[in-house]
C-alpha cells in the first residue's frame, strides 16, 4: 500500500512563486521540475502518477515533498554539496593573484610579460607555494584572469626579398 501524499497547505506566496516557476523558461530545469512536483502534489495528483510524469521514482517524489514541507521554497534550489577542501589559503591565493597582476620586471624577472609557465615557476620558487600549471590557471580563472597562448609564426622558407620589402 502506498504512503499518503502529505503535502502541507501552501501559502499564497508559495502558490504564486510555484506558478511562475512552472512556466519559467529561464530558471534552472531542476528547479522547474521540483516546482512541478510540488504543484502536482498540491492539486491532489497521486505520487505514482507524479513519478511517471516526471520519470522519477516514488522515493524521489516523497523526498521532494518532505523537503518542501520542511524548507518551503528554499527546497527547490540545490543544496550545498561537500567537496574537497580548498588546497590554498586565501593569503596564498592573494599572493598568486598579486604576482599575476605585477609586471615581471618589477618582480625581478628579466622578461616583459608573464606566461603561465613563467608565473608557475615564480610562484613555486619565490613565493614557496607548490602549485601546478593547471591549478594556477584555475585559481586565476576563478579570479577573472585569463591567459592567452602567445602565438608565433615560423615559415620554413624565408622570403628572399624580405629585407628589401621591409624598407628602412
Amino acid at each position: 500500500m502506498s504512503k499518503k501524499n502529505e503535502l502541507r497547505p501552501l501559502t499564497e506566496e508559495e502558490r504564486e512563486t510555484l506558478e511562475k516557476l512552472i512556466k519559467s523558461q529561464t530558471a534552472p530545469a531542476i528547479e522547474v521540475e521540483r516546482a512541478k512536483t510540488i504543484w502536482l502534489a498540491q492539486v491532489g495528483e497521486k505520487i505514482m502518477v507524479i513519478g511517471k510524469k516526471q520519470d522519477r521514482t516514488q522515493a524521489t517524489i516523497y523526498r521532494r515533498i518532505k523537503r518542501f514541507n520542511e524548507l518551503g521554497l528554499k527546497s527547490l534550489a540545490d543544496e550545498a554539496r561537500t567537496g574537497r577542501p580548498t588546497t590554498y589559503t586565501e593569503e596564498e591565493r592573494g599572493q598568486m593573484i598579486a604576482a599575476a597582476r605585477t609586471h615581471p620586471q618589477k618582480a625581478g624577472r628579466p622578461y616583459s610579460h608573464w606566461t603561465l609557465s613563467r608565473l608557475v615557476e615564480y610562484v613555486n620558487q619565490e613565493l614557496n607555494i607548490a602549485i601546478s600549471r593547471a591549478q594556477l590557471a584555475r585559481v586565476l580563472e576563478e579570479e577573472g584572469l585569463r591567459w592567452y597562448q602567445e602565438q608565433t609564426y615560423f615559415t620554413e622558407r624565408p622570403d628572399p626579398q624580405f629585407v628589401e620589402k621591409r624598407g628602412p
